[in-house]
């Protein structure tokens, strides 16, 4: 199972910030990105429950092939270590945006 990225698009207007406690409306279009995001997290604790599954049925014998949990168990540990590589390299973004503000 593949996960898809979505393509990064132009930059769009900026929001206006609002006061502290009031909230904006959204731009339709704006919250495709997080969907996207959250529907990659859904794919990846679907990958690490169905390597768990299949680590507990080869541990109780009841798996036939022991190469599905094999497979199911690497795309798992790719998938969170891109995962953590994503979230790292954001961080790292953030991080510069907020010191070039300063």
């Amino acid at each position: 199972m593949t996960i898809p990225v979505a393509a990064v698009g132009a930059p769009t207007a900026v929001l206006p910030t609002g006061s502290v406690g009031a909230t904006a409306a959204v731009p339709a279009g704006h919250g495709a990105a997080f969907d996207s995001v959250l529907g990659s997290v859904d794919g990846l604790q679907q990958l690490q429950s169905t390597s768990s599954d299949l680590a507990v049925q080869a541990a109780t014998g009841s798996l036939e092939n022991v190469h599905d949990y094999t497979i199911a168990a690497a795309k798992s540990s790719l998938a969170i270590e891109l995962t953590a590589a994503v979230r790292n390299k954001a961080v790292e973004a953030f991080s510069e945006i907020m010191r070039m503000q300063a």
